[in-house]
């Protein structure tokens, strides 16, 4: 008779899953922007921080049981809507894109692996400081710092994406059971009773959002 899997395991595979599939998009948008940079130097920093995606979702990997595909394959798709809801006009646009979008995605992780039965150490030394959003982040502060008319534009840009990523989340909270455990049991941990999951997490995430685009220099 096979052993089922503990609540605590599928929890934990279940967020590495959706952690795994954000780094993988993370690699394609880097590795993306880096071949169409507009220089040199951009190209490599963007080339190097999506190879450091692949090495995070890799690490990731090795805290469960089960290939690559398995693990991510109830997350497959799971961007679509928002790939589609957010096409960008630029290639400076796509870049925040990625920078905004998996941003969110990569802080939902983080947050609810707060919740995590064994504690957030073995994941958080999976992902480490994130360095995609350092690399993406210097190069778009640099365009922005030097054309006021494309820091405008971005911040207008940031504020789309951001809406339609955070739309994101309840709809996978509630496709995924064990991801809204892990936000019941991370906002405990917390010690913030007040709001629903839901509300507490997307608050969270908008100020981490409002972080990183003073970061960059751009109005949240």
């Amino acid at each position: 008779m096979s052993q089922q899997p503990s609540t605590s395991d599928t929890a934990l595979t279940t967020l590495v899953g959706l952690a795994a599939y954000t780094e993988l998009a993370a690699f394609g948008l880097l590795a993306s922007r880096s071949a169409d940079a507009p220089d040199l130097a951009t190209r490599q920093t963007l080339a190097t921080a999506a190879g450091e995606a692949l090495g995070r979702q890799q690490r990731l990997l090795h805290l469960v049981d089960g290939g690559a595909a398995a693990v991510m394959a109830p997350f497959d798709g799971a961007l679509a809507d928002f790939d589609a809801r957010t096409s960008p006009s630029s290639w400076a646009e796509g870049l925040l894109k990625g920078v905004v979008g998996l941003g969110v995605a990569q802080d939902l992780c983080r947050e609810l692996s707060q919740g995590l039965p064994g504690g957030a150490d073995a994941y958080r030394g999976a992902v480490g400081d994130l360095p995609m959003r350092d690399a993406a982040t210097a190069v778009l502060a640099e365009a922005a710092s030097a054309d006021a008319v494309l820091a405008a534009r971005l911040a207008l840009w940031g504020r789309r994406v951001v809406g339609e990523a955070l739309g994101l989340v309840p709809v996978l909270l509630a496709a995924h059971p064990p991801l809204a455990a892990l936000g019941a049991a991370a906002r405990e941990a917390a010690a913030e009773q007040g709001a629903s999951v839901q509300p507490w997490l997307v608050s969270r995430l908008t100020a981490e959002h409002t972080r990183r685009m003073d970061r960059i220099g751009l109005a949240a």
